[in-house]
Parts: structure tokens; sequence; C-alpha cells
């Protein structure tokens, strides 16, 4: 019996389909597109083909399944929150048709909100869809991606700086993707758990945006400061980058939430919790050399 990768070609859901394929698990994934996973295909995945919001597909790719990875695909269209909400409800009638026994669902800091946190507001629901087919859901709940800093490449390799609407003293749990892959694959290669489970993913550590300016400058090898902008300055910034403005009120409400904590984590920091890859680190194996790239491209 095989276990469903609803994402595969993502940073997480790749990096989750190369883990279960060495642990040797009978790996399903679902694809559009044959060439982007064909590495995962020549190491033993079975591809279906199709869009993982198609019930067919997601009928084909569960049979026999024993158990669902699920990832709510990034902010793409006005009706996202709708959208995400209902393909986790296909994919749930889909779980309870063919009696897959356990999913995994990567959620979010904030998602026990269910609004006020932008792209968040969709997490709550696409939680509750599987709870309600299933008796053995592992929500994983991570806190903010250290590889949302790659957004800002350009802007630091400009001017050494990060604007954001978030006041400098706020700590936040910042963890590598590398690391949610892996708490995921430890949770599907576990045969022990039960029951509906709520798992924080948070980082190493909290980490103000204060902090950050010293970890970054350090990694970083140039002096980064960090300026707190305004929610209307960082829409008007969005807006001028190009995003419509749609997107610019969704990115807008997290930002809000994330000020007034609405986007803290509902799960305590614990062991369990506490992930290996420090920011520090990151920035430097990760963010060093894209910001350096950067810099060089545009001398």
């Amino acid at each position: 019996m095989s276990i469903v990768i609803n994402t595969p070609n993502g940073q997480i859901g790749r990096l989750l389909a190369l883990r279960l394929l060495e642990a040797g698990r009978p790996l399903t994934v679902i694809s559009r597109t044959a060439d982007k996973v064909a590495d995962l295909v020549t190491r033993g995945a079975k591809r279906v083909q199709g869009s993982t919001d198609d019930a067919a597909v997601l009928d084909g790719a569960l049979a026999g399944a024993e158990a669902l990875f699920w990832l709510t695909p990034p902010v793409s269209s006005p009706d996202f929150v709708a959208w995400a909400k209902q393909a986790a409800q296909t994919a749930a009638k889909a779980v309870k048709a063919h009696g897959v026994k356990r999913v995994v669902v990567l959620s979010s800091v904030g998602a026990q909100h269910g609004s006020g946190t932008g792209p968040v507001n969709a997490m709550q629901g696409v939680e509750e869809a599987f709870k309600a087919v299933c008796a053995d859901v592992t929500i994983l709940r991570p806190g903010f991606f250290m590889e949302n800093f790659l957004r800002d490449v350009g802007t630091l390799a400009k001017t050494n700086s990060l604007f954001m609407p978030v006041p400098r003293t706020k700590a936040v749990p910042f963890v590598a993707v590398a690391d949610i892959a892996a708490k995921a694959a430890e949770v599907l290669l576990d045969a022990g758990w039960k029951g509906h489970r709520y798992v924080g993913v948070h980082g190493p550590a909290d980490v103000t945006y204060a902090e950050m300016e010293s970890i970054f400058t350090e990694a970083l090898g140039r002096p980064v400061r960090y300026v707190q902008v305004t929610l209307d300055d960082a829409r008007k910034g969005m807006a001028a980058a190009g995003l419509p403005g749609w997107l610019v009120d969704i990115y807008a409400e997290m930002y809000g939430g994330i000020g007034d904590g609405r986007m803290d984590p509902a799960e305590p920091r614990s062991a369990q919790t506490t992930t290996p890859t420090t920011l520090a680190k990151w920035a430097r194996e990760v963010l060093k050399p894209a910001v350096d790239r950067a810099a060089t491209s545009a001398a």
C-alpha cells in the first residue's frame, strides 16, 4: 500500500518524496507534467497524471493507498480560500471511499483562527475536511518559511535592507522547508500514532526582526538592516511590484495578523516542535549564495 503526495513538485513535497523513496516506501505522486517527476518515477514512484483538485485523479491516486500527505498549493487566484477548502473536501471524499487509514496535512501557524490571516484563512477548513472522514490525522502547523526571504534577494543585493510591515520586536518561529519535509517523513513513517493531532513545526528558536539584522549581517557578510514600514506602504510596494489587488489584500491581511498575534502558533514550543536548522545556518548556505549572485549580476 502506497503513500500519496499531492504536491511532489513543490519544495516540501519533493524533499518528502525523496525521503520516503530512500526509506523504501511505495509512493504515488500526483502531477500534471511527467518530466517534473521523472526522477521520482525512475526511483520507483508511481505517477498519476492530473490536477490535485480533480475528483477522478484523486480517486485513482488513493485507490489502495495507506496514507495521504496533503499540502495546499500557494495562492493562485482570487477564490483561493474557497478553492482550497473544496479541493480538500474532494480529497477527503476519496480518502473515505478508499478507506485510507492515515492523513498528514500541512497547515500553518495561525490556522486556529480560521479568518483574519490572509492565505492561512483556508487552512482551518482544510484541516476539518480530513478530520471529518479519517480517524487518524496529523496536522502539521509550521512557522514562517525561511525560504520566503528568497523573495527579498533583489532588495538585499541592492540596498542591504529588508522592508516589512512587522514590528521589530515581534518574535516569530522561522523554519527551513527541509526540516518541515523531515518532520512530515517522520510522521508518515511512524505507524504508532493515533487520533487527531496538531503538531507544531517551529524551527530552533523564535527570532525577532531586530535580531534578524545581526543574523543576516554576519551570515551574508554585508550590513543588513531591517526597516519596519507601514501596512499602507507595504500595500503600495506590492502593487508597484505588479501584484494584483486581490493578492495585495491577502498578503496585507497576513502581515497584519503577524503584528497583532493572529499568526502566532497555537501549539507551545517543545522538543517535538523544535527543528534543527537555524536561521543563521540557512542564511549562510541558501540566502547568501542567492544574494551574491544577484549582486554580481547587477554589477
